[in-house]
């Protein structure tokens, strides 16, 4: 977040406040008043699902009663390669030093634990990613991985998932990754020492996040360019950044909306930024429990938010924050939150000096458990009057008590995503490259301008820098090799980033 002087902030503020703002976002869902209960963003259409106990499961049954058993010194991977659709795959307790990438549907990939040992994927801090999948209706259950340099598991723009019960340590970029996908679960995960975020949750729908512990990593569980999700009870300490709903410009899908963060255990966030500098998280300040940018319909509720020293909660746009390059498709504030009854603790005690800046506008002391900067419209909030507040001075009172109504946004398991061969490199661009890839601004990689600008007419040469990359600049990470593509996507892949226009 960008630090001004006070008088700046007095006349951003008053503006703010009082002028117009950017109207409603396109297709986001209205809130109707529905008395105790939040009437929701999302209708299933007829295609509900039926889920029972704590688990949830959209991957449906497995497609066929194949069991295939890896044992300690096998290769998961061939197993991947040598099953058929709907395979059940099981891998014994050992260490298993390899990328397992799965692009056939219905593949249960299930680790068996024995007395307490687990399969263990060891990276070595040599590879750089531990299971990435593209396949429909895959499960990943009951792993450790660790020490790989990009990804603990990937989706990779595919519907219908299930990624439960990992322990997750220090797999670089981000610990759970599912990207383009629809309909899918993150459950009873453990994930730590991640330089991005522990849970990422990039232009996808459908999506619930619940019962994870998350910690010591820059962000804990982030909603970004993503709609329809609940995030509840996780306990989320310990990072940057605690858990974070937003929209980051550049990437294909513009819009985050309908996400519903509630009962969560948000404390101590208050470790050291370690993001690679430049990128969007670099600009989270350290001590920030739920940071709301750009996001829309966001309802936080029930949430223990406290000793997070910069503040509790941040709503903001992007105005406001650092390391964001402005996207004239994307709405760039955070209109219709909704803030319930939340306990909140001793946040705020240490605030980033524009925080500081801000409560002196309102003549206030004490320490922020609340925060609003920049534009926002049809914003509400319960009992204000608890907590430290800045900026909300114009929320109305929200005209339900309760999400209790809505269990999850999940649906019956949906159709596999149609991938016609014209389509080919757009949904390799979007399932893979959009993750670190924006058109403008930096997110892990250089920004599509900047390739384009290297590669201009020569798509050959792209793919095969994908296929085998070497590291070029020492501001950014390495790029992990895309060399599980054949080479007809990557060539596709290649000359769409070349064609791309935003």
């Amino acid at each position: 977040m960008k630090s001004w002087n006070v008088l700046g902030v007095v006349l951003i503020l008053a503006a703010s406040l009082a002028g117009p703002v950017m109207a409603k976002e396109k297709n986001s869902p209205a809130t109707k008043d529905n008395g105790t209960f939040y009437s929701g963003g999302f209708t299933r259409e007829g295609n509900a699902i039926t889920l029972s106990g704590s688990s949830k499961s959209v991957a449906g049954p497995p497609m066929s009663d194949v069991v295939v058993v890896v044992k300690e010194g096998g290769s998961i991977q061939a197993a991947v390669q040598n099953a058929d659709p709907g395979t059940t795959i099981l891998v014994m307790p050992g260490i298993y030093s390899e990328t397992v990438y799965i692009d056939k549907d219905g593949i249960r990939l299930i680790g068996v634990i024995e007395e307490g040992e687990r399969a263990i994927l060891d990276g070595e801090g040599k590879l750089n990613d531990a299971i990435l999948y593209s396949g429909n209706n895959v499960v990943v259950e009951n792993f450790t991985i660790t020490r790989y340099k990009g990804n603990g598991i990937m989706s990779q723009a595919g519907n219908n998932w299930e990624i439960r019960n990992n322990l997750i340590i220090d797999t670089g970029v981000y610990g759970i990754f599912p990207q383009l996908g629809k309909n899918g679960v993150i459950e009873h995960n453990v994930v730590s020492g991640i330089e991005d975020a522990a849970i990422y949750v990039g232009m996808s729908d459908n999506v619930h996040v619940a019962y994870n512990a998350v910690f010591d990593s820059v962000a804990g569980i982030e909603i970004e360019n993503s709609r329809h999700a609940i995030v509840e009870a996780n306990h989320v300490y310990n990072n940057a950044g605690g858990i974070l709903a937003f929209i980051t410009p550049g990437l294909p899908i513009k819009t985050t909306f309908d996400v519903i963060i509630r009962n969560n255990f948000i404390t101590a966030n208050n470790h050291v930024n370690f993001a690679a500098p430049g990128s969007t998280v670099a600009g989270i300040p350290s001590g920030t429990g739920i940071l709301v940018m750009a996001a829309d319909d966001v309802v936080i509720e029930g949430n223990i938010i406290r000793d997070n020293k910069n503040a509790g909660i941040i709503i903001t746009d992007h105005g406001n924050a650092d390391n964001i390059t402005v996207d004239p498709d994307s709405d760039p504030n955070s209109d219709r939150v909704k803030i319930l009854n939340n306990t909140m603790l001793n946040n705020g005690y240490d605030a980033i000096g524009m925080i500081k800046a801000y409560m002196l506008t309102e003549l206030k002391t004490g320490h922020p458990d609340i925060v609003r900067i920049g534009p926002t419209t049809g914003s509400c909030i319960l009992n204000p009057d608890r907590y430290v507040t800045v900026g909300v001075s114009d929320f109305t009172e929200c005209d339900f008590h309760s999400t209790s109504n809505i269990g999850n946004y999940l649906l019956a398991p949906v159709p596999p995503r149609e991938i016609s061969a014209q389509d080919r490199g757009k949904i390799a661009y979007l399932g893979i490259c959009a993750g670190c890839h924006a058109y403008t601004g930096r997110l892990i990689g250089p920004p599509v301008q900047v390739i384009q600008a290297l590669y201009m007419n020569n798509a050959k040469g792209l793919a095969e820098y994908i296929a085998k990359p070497i590291k070029k600049r020492s501001d950014y990470p390495e790029m992990p090799p895309q060399n599980y593509l054949d080479e007809e996507t990557r060539l596709a892949v290649a000359q769409y980033m070349l064609e791309l226009k935003n």
